[in-house]
C-alpha cells in the first residue's frame, strides 16, 4: 500500500495528570473488533458496488446485510489480497508481504509437503509421469509449512502473531472457522498458539468436506479426513448448515467478554463460499425461480447464507448494547473462483468485468471486497480508492486496539489504514457536502482518492 501519514498530531499540551486520566479512559473504551473474513469471495458477488459503477454481476445475489454495513461504514474499492488463501491469511497474521514470508501457495495438511508442482519427486500436485523431468521453472525454496510463533521450525516463517499482541494487551480473542496458516505438527497450526483464547474449528484444513450437519460436516465414524470440521458435534444430524453453525458458536463466544466488560477480538473466518458448492435450501429455490442456472443458484444461496451470518452478528451487537463500540472489518482472502465451472457453466466469466479469478494475479484473483465500520470514527457510506493489502491489517488492528509500537521478531511491511478510513472518510464527506461531487449514494459512480502529502491526508476528486 502506498504510504500515508500514520497520525495527525495536535498542537495542544496536556498536563500529566490529565493525560494519564485520558489514557485510562481510552483504555476503558477500547473497541471490540470483528474481522469478518469470507473465503474465495469475489469482488462482484454482492449488491455492494465496489467499482465505479454497478455491474450486471452485482445484481446476481441478494446481500442486504452487506449493503447495510456499506451504508454505515467505508467501502474500500481498491482492496487487494494474494491470489490464494494461505499467503493472505499468514500475511494478515504476520504483517509481512507474502514474498517476504516466502509463502506463495496454500499449505498442505501434512507437514513437509510442498503444494507447488515442481516436476520432481515431492509436491502435493506432482504428476508421476513427470517425476523424471527437471523443471527449469521450479520455484526456489519456500516456507511450505506456513508461519510459526516459535523459532527453529523447518520451512516456516517465524513471527510474532498479531492476535498475540491483542491478547497480551487485554483483549479476549476468539477464533471461529478456518485457520489454514500452517501444516500439522507445527506450532502455527493451532489458533491457541497464535494468541487465541477460544478456538472453534480452526486447524490445518483449507476447506470443508461438507457444509451439512446431516453429514456431520464431513466427519465419518470409520474414516478421518483432513477436511472434516471439528468442534461442532452438537449439531451433528441436524438440518443446520456450516455457515449458520459457526455463526451460532461465534454469538455464544462473545457472551463471555461482553458480560465481563472485556474488549474482544473476533476472527470470524467463514469456510463459505469455498468449494464444495453446497446449496443452502433456505435460499436456493428463489434463485432457481429467478432464472439462474442450477450451479449459480447453488452458489448464490451460499453467499446469502454468509450475508445472513453478518446480519445476525450485527443484530447481536445491537441487542447486547455494544454496537456503538465495535469495529467491523469485512474482507475476502482472494478473488472468487473463475477457472472451474462449479459456480456456472462458462469458465473465466464469473468475475467479469475483472479478468480471471482465484489463483490468478489478474484483478479477478486479487481484487477483493472490503469495508470498515468504526462507529463514531468513520463517516457513513463513503468510498475510498486508496489501495490496501494484507500486511496493512496488522498495524491497523493494533492501532485500533490501542497497541502502540508492537514489538515483533519480524519486520512489519504493512502500514496502518486507520487514518485513511477515519480522517479520509471525513475528507470524503466534506467533499460531498461542499458540492465538489454529487451525492455518492445517488450515483455510486464517484470514488474518493485519499493521498499522502507532507502535511498529512488530502482528498483528490
Amino acid at each position: 500500500m502506498t504510504g500515508f501519514s500514520r497520525s495527525l498530531r495536535g498542537l495542544s499540551v496536556v498536563a500529566p495528570i490529565a493525560a494519564a486520566s485520558m489514557a485510562l479512559n481510552a483504555a476503558e473504551q477500547r473497541p471490540n473488533i470483528i474481522f469478518f473474513l469470507v473465503d474465495d469471495y469475489g469482488w462482484l458477488d454482492s449488491e455492494v458496488a465496489y467499482g465505479e459503477e454497478v455491474y450486471p454481476n452485482n445484481h446476481r445475489v441478494r446481500t442486504p446485510n452487506m449493503k447495510r454495513l456499506s451504508e454505515k461504514g467505508v467501502i474500500m474499492t481498491n482492496a487487494y489480497a494474494c491470489p490464494i488463501s494461505t499467503p493472505t491469511r499468514t500475511s494478515l497474521m504476520s504483517g509481512m508481504h507474502a514474498a517476504h514470508e516466502k509463502i506463495n501457495m496454500f499449505t498442505a495438511p501434512e507437514i513437509n509437503t510442498p503444494t507447488d508442482f515442481t516436476g520432481g519427486t515431492r509436491g502435493f500436485f506432482t504428476d508421476a509421469s513427470n517425476r523424471e523431468n527437471d523443471d527449469i521453472f521450479a520455484r526456489p525454496e519456500w516456507n511450505y509449512n506456513g508461519i510459526s510463533p516459535e523459532p527453529g521450525v523447518p520451512h516456516t516463517q517465524y513471527m510474532t502473531p498479531m492476535v498475540k499482541q491483542l491478547r497480551d494487551s487485554g483483549y479476549y480473542t476468539i477464533h471461529i472457522g478456518k485457520g489454514h496458516w500452517a501444516s500439522m505438527g507445527t506450532p502455527g497450526v493451532s489458533p491457541y498458539n497464535m494468541g487465541f483464547i477460544v478456538n472453534v474449528a480452526g486447524n490445518m484444513a483449507g476447506m470443508p468436506r461438507s457444509y451439512y450437519a446431516e453429514d456431520n460436516f464431513g466427519n465419518q465414524p470409520d474414516k478421518w479426513t483432513y477436511s472434516a470440521i471439528n468442534d461442532l458435534e452438537e449439531y451433528y444430524g441436524s438440518d443446520i448448515n456450516l455457515t449458520q453453525a459457526i455463526t451460532d458458536k461465534a454469538l455464544k463466544a462473545m457472551d463471555y467478554p461482553i458480560e465481563k466488560g472485556e474488549p474482544f477480538y473476533l476472527y470470524m473466518a467463514h469456510f463459505g463460499v469455498h468449494t464444495p458448492i453446497h446449496p443452502e435450501p433456505q435460499y436456493y429455490q428463489k434463485y432457481l425461480d429467478a432464472g439462474q442456472e442450477e450451479k449459480t443458484a447453488m452458489y448464490s444461496s451460499m453467499v446469502e447464507s454468509v450475508d445472513e451470518s453478518l446480519g445476525q452478528i450485527m443484530d447481536y451487537l445491537e441487542r447486547k448494547g455494544v454496537a456503538d463500540n465495535t469495529v467491523i472489518i469485512f474482507y475476502s482472502d482472494n478473488g472468487g473462483h473463475s477457472l472451474n465451472t462449479a459456480k456456472n457453466s462458462v469458465p473465466h466469466t464469473f468475475n467479469a468485468p475483472l479478468r480471471e479469478g482465484k489463483g490468478s494475479v489478474y484483478e479477478g484473483g486479487v481484487r477483493v471486497p472490503m469495508m470498515v465500520y468504526w462507529p463514531g470514527k468513520t463517516e457513513a457510506g463513503m468510498r475510498i480508492n486508496t489501495p490496501v493489502t494484507p500486511p496493512d491489517f496488522y498495524p491497523s488492528i493494533c492501532e485500533m486496539a490501542g497497541v502502540e509500537n508492537p514489538e515483533t521478531v519480524q519486520k512489519l511491511d504493512g502500514k496502518s489504514f486507520v487514518k485513511l478510513v477515519t480522517d479520509g472518510s471525513r475528507l470524503a464527506k466534506e467533499a460531498v457536502e461542499k458540492g465538489k461531487i454529487r451525492n455518492q449514494k445517488e450515483a455510486n459512480a464517484f470514488v474518493i482518492h485519499i493521498v499522502c502529502t507532507t502535511a498529512g491526508l488530502s482528498c483528490i476528486i
